[in-house]
């Protein structure tokens, strides 16, 4: 089988996405598959097929995208808006130069590569989406912040509509929890047949062998290491981990904590951290190769985010055998059982959060029991071969009924 694994996300990059992608098409290759992998490039400047060292650059390409802009009735009623639909425009032209015939099956990783891809791809290929969150839901916190203006509604109204061609557009829509199959279906009218619900997989192997790779870094001695790993950008609530970590220094000073990833954010949570007084505190180690070491040395993990979905960055954790603290947003509590395998806090309240963290830095039995049983659960929830499974029977079901 043929496969091609897209995106409209730019990558490589730091995130689950890429190592979703990465990981699957490995296990397909392993099985006889070819499989390709395409996106946005560096800086959204090129589409490229990752795998093949095949771009087009948008700077050549940029003239075409004014012959069909006007076509748009909404492309100026927003900022974010028309700069959506320059962007889709555009992959939607590489993609179509980078050619789709001799693929069997396409599988989109996002709503707005899934509607590009469906108004050009040839009769007898199908097409499957996994959604790994909701677009919609995240442009709708966007909107309140970053890209407040006058036309925010009619941008909402516009993603929304996206959201409900991206996940009725393929032959079938993966979702990895019950929480998006609920959003998808009662908010954007997908109908219930269209969605397949199927956890992530993960090469566990993999990353316990990373995990005791040899490595110069040590923790400090006196310190416990809190840690968080992934994108720098809002949605993600860092900036709620590092007020409740200013609370928490007040009640203790036996511990460190390690920021590991990069994004837009960076630069604003690294002045919260010195307006605060955490220098010594807090650590940024902006984008790094060796997570899974630094999360062998780490004692808790935190994912403070406001939306999310079903993150790599917890299951790592799981295997890792660390406490994990979570917030009660999305996916989340479908992977971690409050009092169980981690403890579940309340979304953007940094008050809770800090309480939270003293209690599993006073309680070593505590944080270690839950850590041990987050292993566990992860070790059987998270198998690879099983995913895999699961999503080639989903393209076997496509294929057959995209022929028919």
């Amino acid at each position: 089988m043929k496969v091609l694994l897209a995106t409209y996300w730019a990558v490589p990059h730091l995130g689950g996405v890429w190592t979703y992608m990465v990981q699957l098409k490995e296990k397909l290759e392993s099985l006889g598959h070819e499989v390709d992998l395409l996106g946005y490039g560096h800086d959204n400047s090129y589409v490229h097929m990752v795998n093949q060292e095949r771009k087009v650059e948008k700077s050549e390409w940029f003239s075409m995208l004014s012959d069909n802009a006007e076509s748009f009735i909404s492309f100026h009623i927003n900022p974010l808006v028309q700069y959506t639909e320059t962007q889709q425009n555009f992959y939607t032209k590489a993609v179509s130069y980078l050619g789709l015939e001799k693929y069997d099956i396409i599988h989109t990783q996002d709503v707005i590569s899934t509607a590009s891809i469906n108004r050009i791809r040839p009769a007898h290929t199908a097409l499957v989406a996994t959604l790994h969150g909701c677009v919609a839901h995240e442009i709708r916190q966007q909107l309140t912040t970053i890209h407040n203006s006058p036309t925010s509604y009619l941008a909402r109204l516009y993603f929304d509509e996206l959201e409900h061609i991206g996940a009725t557009s393929p032959e079938y829509t993966i979702v990895a929890n019950k929480w998006l199959k609920n959003i998808l279906t009662n908010e954007f009218n997908v109908p219930d047949e269209q969605l397949k619900l199927s956890n992530y997989g993960y090469d566990t192997e993999s990353f316990i062998k990373k995990m005791k790779e040899e490595n110069s870094f040590q923790k400090p001695s006196d310190k416990k290491v809190i840690i968080y790993t992934g994108r720098l950008v809002e949605l993600k609530g860092v900036q709620f981990l590092i007020s409740a970590l200013s609370k928490l220094k007040e009640i203790r000073t036996d511990w460190v904590c390690w920021i590991v990833g990069e994004g837009d954010k960076q630069a604003d949570l690294q002045i919260q951290s010195r307006t605060l007084g955490l220098e010594e505190n807090i650590i940024f180690h902006g984008k790094r190769d060796d997570v899974p070491f630094l999360l062998s040395l780490s004692d808790i993990f935190v994912l403070p985010s406001l939306i999310e979905n079903q993150p790599l960055a917890v299951i790592e954790a799981q295997i890792a055998e660390r406490a994990i603290i979570v917030s009660d947003t999305g996916g989340l509590p479908e992977m971690v059982e409050h009092g169980v395998t981690g403890i579940v806090t309340p979304a953007g309240d940094s008050e809770v959060l800090c309480k939270n963290l003293n209690l599993l830095l006073s309680n070593e039995r505590y944080r270690k029991i839950i850590g041990s049983n987050a292993q566990k659960w992860g070790m059987k929830h998270w198998i690879p071969e099983e995913a895999v499974e699961k999503v080639l029977n989903v393209y076997q079901s496509a294929i057959s009924k995209r022929r028919k």
